[in-house]
């Protein structure tokens, strides 16, 4: 297991190594102007010296490769630099608003996860029929849903209709301190309509895996003996069924992230959707890096979590093979 995980981050660094070049030469390419984005208002009366002065106080004057292999040699001494747009250190841009986003993502992951296991295990246990063709047709259409248009039907029917849940926020309008109860009543519905929205592949996966282990010899062998329906079908077909499951987990991290931005845009979730944005729109080098950095490490360290698991679940895959 150690061997292997090593060979994937050792992978991992010509890979994040591209992305963030990646991100500064599209940056570069982009008719967005930093100077003016920066400046505001004031660049629209700003003399032309005073924006080239701006332009070389913020390094956007220098060659492409200069200031990516300033930004990438100050990030690895720790230094992720400025944020021009927020005025502040990337780190405490990253830092303010990180645990937000993960909270989020780990509810909307457990809602997924646990929701299809369950339903797919069930629809698997006796296909064809009405639940199985119910959940079925009702999976294949949240396929095509966008998540922010689950967010807004889930805003519409919860908080305005029904007046049950908070709209978005994190914490009450009236309130200026951050309680648990708060948190936990405004995560409901952002982490149940990311969590629906990645559910259907969950279910999909488990059920065609749990119905193809049913039909298998060992399986058969377990009922022959005399072993309960139950004990069947959780300690030998659902086991079986999960390992296609397990590699779907490090799929579907970069949709679980792109999901999580427009929810949180939705929901006004205080996470790094709006500093994502604001840094793509005003070509804010620093923090767009340093986000991509972040989003692809989720992305390596979900797909080195889907080898892991699918390993312990299956003795017969070897951790260094």
């Amino acid at each position: 297991m150690g061997r292997m995980a090593g060979r994937r981050v050792l992978l991992a660094v010509p890979v994040l190594a591209a992305v963030t070049f990646g991100v500064f030469a599209v940056a570069a390419a982009s008719p967005f102007d930093p100077v003016k984005a920066y400046a505001g208002t004031a660049g629209l009366t700003a003399s032309q010296e005073n924006l080239d002065q701006l332009r070389a106080n913020l390094g956007v004057d220098r060659p492409l490769v200069s200031r990516w292999w300033d930004w990438l040699s100050s990030a690895l001494g720790g230094d992720l630099g400025d944020s021009t747009v927020m005025r502040q250190p990337v780190a405490d841009v990253i830092g303010e608003r990180l645990g937000w986003s993960v909270l989020l993502a780990a509810a909307a992951f457990a809602v997924a996860v646990i929701l299809g296991t369950g339903l797919g295990v069930l629809a698997a246990r006796r296909p064809g029929r009405l639940l199985d063709r119910c959940v079925s047709a009702a999976a294949y259409t949240l396929e095509a849903a966008p998540a922010f248009w689950l967010g807004l039907l889930a805003i519409w029917f919860f908080a305005l209709e029904l007046g049950l849940l908070p709209a978005g926020g994190l914490t009450d309008a009236a309130s200026d301190t951050v309680t648990f109860g708060q948190v936990a009543g405004h995560l409901v519905l952002p982490a149940a309509v990311l969590g629906i929205s990645q559910l259907p592949w969950f279910f999909l996966y488990v059920r065609q895996g749990v119905a193809d282990a049913l039909g298998e010899d060992p399986v058969r062998g377990a009922r022959a003996r005399g072993l309960s329906e139950r004990t069947v079908l959780l300690g030998h077909a659902l086991r079986s069924g999960m390992l296609p499951m397990l590699t779907l987990i490090g799929s579907r991290v970069p949709e679980l992230i792109t999901g999580a931005l427009l929810v949180e845009t939705v929901f006004s979730w205080p996470g790094i959707a709006a500093a994502t944005v604001q840094a793509a729109t005003s070509v804010d080098f620093p923090l767009l890096a340093a986000l991509t950095v972040l989003a692809t490490v989720a992305v390596v360290l979900g797909n080195l979590l889907s080898d892991l698991l699918y390993a312990l679940a299956d003795p017969r895959v070897g951790f260094d093979g």
